[in-house]
């Protein structure tokens, strides 16, 4: 399958990953953070604003009605060495010990945290890092974000630094790119799919980028 956008560290498709996985070779690390299922909408999760930072029409979405199935869950974690999945919490998965925390240090309207489901040898981890609506730490601070539920760079990074020695990180639920981005921060190879051609686009800017760490 030809690339959507590809350079010395990363590739990215653009198509649904139940088609493509298949064809992608296994990799270190799969980081990725799948649709939960929970009934996001645009007007659900639309930018609220600010003085600063303009509210954000992400668009009619509707890539949230449902999870992803155990078939694909079990496809994506059997993709890499070694998974991180975002929202695990609503996923099927076996029992882990190394789950992952992240802190948002929010004010109580938003959730506390989130919780990332892994097979990494490893204690339960926090990482905390401020991601309270439109107050957040770290080079998003002020910088308008382009998709509803995006992630910091900062969480990804911090993500791949505790995975211990990678080298290849897919992301079959790419979004607008901020895994692939971190990884290529790190000086890792990155692979990511995406069904929306607009984040394709937005992540392809994305990694025109210097590198950012």
């Amino acid at each position: 399958m030809k690339p959507y956008y590809e350079d010395g560290a990363v590739t990215i498709y653009h198509g649904d990953c139940r088609e493509i996985l298949s064809s992608i070779g296994k990799v270190d690390l799969v980081l990725t953070d799948p649709p939960y299922g929970i009934g996001e909408s645009s007007r659900r999760c639309a930018s609220r604003g600010s003085k600063k930072i303009p509210a954000t029409d992400y668009g009619f979405f509707d890539w949230d009605k449902s999870p992803p199935s155990k078939e694909l869950i079990e496809l994506t974690v059997s993709a890499g060495t070694r998974a991180i999945l975002w929202g695990g919490n609503y996923f099927n998965l076996p029992p882990s010990r190394g789950w992952f925390v992240w802190d948002k240090q929010n004010t109580g309207y938003f959730a506390d945290c989130e919780l990332a489901w892994t097979n990494l040898e490893t204690s339960v981890r926090i990482f905390r890092h401020m991601w309270n609506g439109m107050i957040r730490a770290g080079e998003e601070r002020g910088v308008k974000r382009v998709h509803p539920t995006q992630k910091p760079i900062a969480l990804m990074r911090w993500c791949i630094q505790k995975a211990g020695a990678v080298e290849t990180i897919l992301d079959p639920f790419m979004g607008s790119g901020t895994t692939l981005r971190a990884a290529k921060d790190l000086g890792c190879k990155a692979i990511g799919i995406e069904l929306d051609e607009r984040y394709c686009e937005i992540a392809a800017n994305r990694m025109l980028q210097e590198v950012l760490f």
